[in-house]
């Protein structure tokens, strides 16, 4: 399974989120650091869930990255995060 269909399936699984963007942004990325020729190192989420109501934005970020851990410790090199909380 590809690594953008992994973060869609888990965030969708976890937050239930009424909006959900994952964009592959590893194109703009070669030869960077962290681009480890797989195509998919790089990836900006937006997401929006009553799962982050009343957090903070640290908080909602840490409950994605929490979401994420296994990714971000292996497949992942950044994930730029836009998430909206009422």
């Amino acid at each position: 399974m590809r690594v953008e269909e992994i973060i869609k399936q888990k965030l969708t699984e976890n937050f239930q989120p009424d909006i959900l963007q994952v964009e592959n942004e590893s194109h703009k990325h070669i030869g960077h650091a962290g681009d480890d020729g797989s195509g998919e190192s790089h990836f900006k989420v937006t997401i929006a869930s009553s799962r982050f109501d009343g957090d903070s934005r640290l908080q909602a970020h840490r409950k994605v990255n929490a979401c994420l851990a296994d990714e971000l410790k292996s497949t992942i090199h950044a994930l730029q995060l836009h998430v909206i909380r009422k």
